[in-house]
């Protein structure tokens, strides 16, 4: 059947092009948004192109960072791979809950969502990690997902931090505000 002879992609198609304006046109809009995100924030601190080179020296540094976190988070989505920086925040904030029964509950949820083979945002971990966790989950403690939390943290410092910073949307937002910071 002659409709069946699959058809050669247009040679004018280029992924890595499209990829590279998608990033380009997010790093332009990002500082807008970044702007508008923490406007209405109690703090007057404002997104400086200093600051914003400094998330260069360490994931801790970007972490660190109210406009740091909003952009890396951005980036992953844009890359469809925030599960790592969910599950680190997730825990952040798990570690913070007092009321045992409160913990018991956020563990099971922390663990469907991110630890259980198959989770709808399933991390990068390693069976006995994920065997213990499933282990600590029924009697839960402050520290029960420490060790995934120190594997994730490492995979996101080895792979997606290094990524971001070679990406389109990080220069660019450099490059506006240092055209900002240029033209007073």
């Amino acid at each position: 059947m002659p409709g069946l002879i699959p058809q050669p992609l247009p040679t004018d198609v280029n992924m890595d092009q499209d990829d590279f304006r998608r990033n380009k046109t997010l790093g332009k809009n990002l500082m807008c948004r970044l702007k508008c995100m923490f406007t209405s924030s109690s703090t007057p601190e404002r997104l400086s192109l200093e600051d914003t080179q400094q998330w260069s020296q360490s994931l801790e540094r970007l972490l660190g960072s109210k406009y740091g976190m909003a952009t890396f988070r951005t980036f992953l989505k844009s890359e469809f791979s925030d599960e790592n920086i969910e599950f680190w925040l997730t825990c952040e904030d798990y570690k913070k809950i007092t009321s045992s029964h409160k913990m018991s509950s956020k563990a099971r949820k922390i663990f469907e969502q991110f630890v259980e083979a198959e989770s709808p945002k399933e991390i990068n971990i390693d069976y006995h990690t994920r065997e213990e966790i499933k282990r600590n989950v029924r009697s839960p403690t402050a520290e029960c997902f420490d060790e995934a939390q120190k594997i994730v943290f490492g995979l996101m410092e080895r792979d997606s931090y290094p990524r971001f910073l070679r990406s389109e949307m990080y220069k660019t937002l450099l490059e506006s505000l240092a055209a900002d910071d240029a033209r007073g």
